[in-house]
C-alpha cells in the first residue's frame, strides 16, 4: 500500500511539472508567434459582430473574439481560450478516467501528463473556429458519458433518473453550441445516433439530446435564410466543387492520424480487445474517424478537422492500457515534442533573412513587419485613397495592425468571403485604390477599372511586395467583370431554399 501511495504521489508531481512546463511553452509561443492571417480574419468577425453566423462558419468564434476585444486586443488575451483549451480538456479526461476505472486511482495522473506532453496540445495556441468546436464537442461527449454512468445507477435507484436526464440535456446543449462553432459537430451527432438507435430505449435518450441541441441549430438556420444561405453554400457546395476520387488524400489522412495518435499508442489501441464492450466511449471517435476515412477518398482532411475527437482516443487508451505502457508512451511523447519545439523556436526567433530561399519568406516578413509595411503602403496616400488587398487573410492581417478595415479587391476565392457583406464598391467611384499583393501584379489586370494604373515594387527585409495604385476607379466595368462573376459563382442559392435576404445580391441589384 505504501508503495502504491508513493507511486501515485510521484505521478501526481510529474503531472504538475508537465502542466507547468507546457503552460510556460504555450505562453511563450502565444507571445512569440505573430498573429496569423486566419486569426486576423476571425478577429474581424469580432469587430463586426453578427447574431447568427458569418460567410463560411457559424458565429461562435466571432462571439468569443468580440467578448475578448471588450477587454483587450493584446495577442495573449485573444489567444487565451486556445492556451487554456487542452488544459481544461485534460482535467475533464482525468475526471472521466476516475469514473470509468475507479480502481485505477493513480492512472489519472499518467493520462494527464501523457496528453499534455503530446505536441499538438502545447503547440497549437491559435484562436480559430476550431477552439470552441473542440471545447464544446469534448464536453458534450463528457456529459454523455456522465449520463450513461448515471443510467447504470438509475437501474437501481429511480431517483437518480433526474440526474441522468440533466446530463443528457447538458450533452445536447453543448452539442448545439458546438454546431454554432463549426458544422463538423454534426459528426458527433451521427456518432450519438449510431450509439443510441440500436439500443433498447436509446431513442428517447437521443431525442433528449436532439431537442436540447435544436434551438442552436434553428438559430443558425434562421440566420442563413436572411444571409444568402452562406454557411450552407460554403460548407456543402462551394468548398466541395472539384472534389474527385483519389487514393492520395487517403494516404495523407492515415499518415496524419498515425502522427497525431502516435504510432506506439495507435498500435496499442489496435491490440486492445474491448472496443465493442466499451462502445459508449469508442463510438465517440471511431464513428467520426471512419466518416473522415470515407471522405478522404474525395477530399483532403485537414489536421484541425480531427482534433476534437482525439481526447476520446487517449481516454480509451488511459482506461485500457497498463500504467507501464502509459509511462513509456509519455516518455516517447516528450521526445517527439523536442523537434517540434526546436522548429517553432526557429520560426519564431530566426531573422527573416534565414528564410529568403523559401516561398514563405514574404509571408514571414508580412506577419512580423505588418505595421512597418502599412506605413510604406500608406506613404503619400491621397485623401480619397483606400488600401486594399487581393487576399482575405492579407486584408485581415493589415486591418488588425492598422486598426482600420481593409477591403478585398477582385474575385477572391470560395474561402473567407466575409468582405462581400462589408464593402460596397459603388462608394469607391472615382477614388484612388492601392491594392497590395505578395505576388507580382500586372497593370493590364487593373486598367479596365481605372483611369490610370501604376505598379510599384516595395522592399521590406529583403522581401518584395507589389502595389497597384489605380486612380479614378470605375464601378461599372468592375460590376460587369468581377461582381457578376462572384454572384454567379458563390451566390447561386438553390430554388428549394427559402431566401429572405442577401445583402450582397441586394446591394448590387442581382435580386
Amino acid at each position: 500500500m505504501t508503495q502504491d501511495v508513493s507511486t501515485t504521489d510521484t505521478q501526481r508531481r510529474l503531472f504538475y511539472q508537465v502542466l507547468a512546463i507546457t503552460t510556460l511553452i504555450k505562453l511563450w509561443l502565444a507571445l512569440a508567434i505573430p498573429l496569423t492571417g486566419d486569426e486576423a480574419y476571425f478577429y474581424q468577425w469580432g469587430k463586426h459582430l453578427d447574431w447568427g453566423g458569418y460567410y463560411d462558419h457559424p458565429p461562435m468564434a466571432g462571439w468569443i473574439l468580440w467578448l475578448l476585444q471588450q477587454f483587450s486586443s493584446n495577442l495573449l488575451v485573444l489567444r487565451l481560450p486556445a492556451i487554456l483549451l487542452w488544459i481544461v480538456i485534460t482535467l475533464g479526461m482525468m475526471d472521466l478516467l476516475d469514473r470509468l476505472s475507479p480502481a485505477a486511482a493513480g492512472r489519472r495522473w499518467l493520462l494527464g501528463s501523457l496528453f499534455l506532453a503530446l505536441p499538438f496540445t502545447w503547440s497549437l495556441n491559435l484562436i480559430t473556429t476550431d477552439t470552441p468546436l473542440v471545447f464544446f464537442l469534448f464536453f458534450s461527449g463528457y456529459a454523455l458519458i456522465r449520463a450513461e454512468l448515471a443510467s447504470e445507477v438509475a437501474d437501481e435507484l429511480t431517483h437518480a433518473l433526474a440526474n441522468q436526464l440533466r446530463w443528457y440535456a447538458a450533452s445536447g446543449v453543448l452539442l448545439g453550441l458546438a454546431l454554432l462553432s463549426k458544422y463538423f459537430a454534426g459528426l458527433l451527432a451521427i456518432a450519438y445516433a449510431v450509439y443510441f438507435l440500436p439500443r433498447r430505449g436509446g431513442w428517447w435518450r437521443l431525442l433528449v439530446i436532439a431537442l436540447c441541441a435544436l434551438p442552436f441549430m434553428l438559430l443558425n438556420l434562421a440566420w442563413n435564410t436572411t444571409h444568402c444561405w452562406n454557411n450552407f453554400l460554403f460548407n456543402l457546395i462551394n468548398r466541395n466543387q472539384g472534389a474527385h476520387f483519389t487514393f492520395k488524400h487517403l494516404g495523407i489522412y492515415v499518415a496524419m492520424m498515425m502522427y497525431l495518435v502516435t504510432p506506439w499508442t495507435a498500435w496499442q489501441i489496435v491490440k486492445i480487445k474491448h472496443w465493442r464492450n466499451d462502445w459508449r466511449l469508442t463510438s465517440l471517435f471511431v464513428v467520426p474517424f471512419v466518416l473522415f476515412l470515407l471522405l478522404s477518398f474525395y477530399k483532403s482532411i485537414g489536421l484541425h478537422w480531427v482534433l476534437a475527437f482525439l481526447p476520446f482516443v487517449f481516454l480509451f487508451a488511459g482506461v485500457h492500457m497498463s500504467e507501464a505502457s502509459l509511462m513509456q508512451h509519455r516518455r516517447w511523447a516528450v521526445w517527439l515534442g523536442v523537434p517540434h519545439l526546436l522548429a517553432l523556436a526557429l520560426i519564431a526567433h530566426l531573422p527573416s533573412d534565414y528564410f529568403k530561399s523559401l516561398k514563405i519568406h514574404q509571408d514571414i516578413v508580412m506577419h512580423r513587419k505588418a505595421p512597418k509595411l502599412i506605413v510604406m503602403l500608406n506613404e503619400g496616400m491621397p485623401d480619397n485613397g483606400t488600401l486594399m488587398t487581393q487576399s482575405y487573410s492579407g486584408a485581415s492581417l493589415l486591418a488588425f495592425h492598422a486598426q482600420t478595415y481593409v477591403p478585398v479587391f477582385g474575385a477572391g476565392s470560395f474561402h473567407a468571403r466575409f468582405d462581400d457583406n462589408i464593402t460596397d464598391f459603388r462608394t469607391y467611384e472615382g477614388r484612388t485604390l492601392r491594392i497590395v499583393s505578395t505576388k507580382r501584379l500586372l497593370a493590364e489586370n487593373f486598367t479596365p477599372y481605372f483611369d490610370e494604373v501604376q505598379i510599384k515594387e516595395l522592399k521590406l527585409d529583403g522581401a518584395s511586395f507589389w502595389m497597384a495604385e489605380g486612380r479614378g476607379f470605375h464601378f461599372e466595368p468592375y460590376y460587369e467583370q468581377v461582381l457578376k462573376k462572384i454572384a454567379e459563382t458563390y451566390y447561386r442559392v438553390p430554388s428549394y431554399l427559402p431566401l429572405r435576404g442577401c445583402r450582397f445580391l441586394e446591394q448590387y441589384g442581382f435580386i
